[in-house]
């Protein structure tokens, strides 16, 4: 990892900290600004990945996968949007899809790491299996709304940590002796 992918990790974390304290301060508002700002980095993610894909993926073996995903991203995050003004109810469950796909995601990752012998697999599934707690606390409170966004939050604020915990953590450096 570069110093700036470490630095904007630094940044990224302590934004999503400061996001969900405010979300934590203002309950009542809480599930509007969580589809609005998942919409947005959703749209954000795709347009990166079709950015990435033109410029340089094609080119390379397993590049057309990059486009799928940037697409299917860049979808949801437009239905993200055109749900947001919908009840509540609605945009409850869309979310914890979405954390159910990153969730598992995340422990698929984090096996294949496992089997791949790389350190940084407790991590990954770590991640993953707290975003599936979530999921089933936010199910069991889907009546409370402001519950639903503490918890929500809390799960943010420990994305946001492991974010900032990996920007620190050291990398494993090649050397080749010349």
């Amino acid at each position: 990892m570069s110093m700036l992918q470490r630095v904007q990790n630094v940044l990224a974390g302590l934004l999503m900290i400061a996001g969900s304290v405010v979300m934590i301060l203002s309950p009542d508002d809480g599930c509007a600004v969580i589809a609005w700002s998942l919409s947005i980095l959703m749209i954000l993610a795709g347009i990166r990945s079709f950015f990435y894909y033109f410029t340089m993926a094609r080119h390379m073996v397993g590049g057309e996968m990059l486009l799928y995903t940037g697409a299917i991203v860049f979808d949801f995050g437009m239905l993200t949007n055109a749900v947001s003004d919908s009840p509540k109810l609605f945009v409850i469950f869309y979310l914890l899809l979405i954390h159910a796909f990153s969730g598992l995601v995340d422990i698929l990752r984090g096996l294949e790491a496992k089997r791949l012998e790389a350190p940084s697999w407790r991590l990954a599934t770590i991640r993953g299996i707290i975003n599936l707690l979530t999921i089933v606390f936010c199910v069991i409170f889907v009546r409370s709304t402001q519950v639903l966004v503490g918890i929500y939050c809390l799960g943010l604020i420990y994305s946001a940590c492991t974010r900032i915990y990996s920007a620190f953590r050291k990398t494993a450096m090649v050397y080749i002796p010349r």
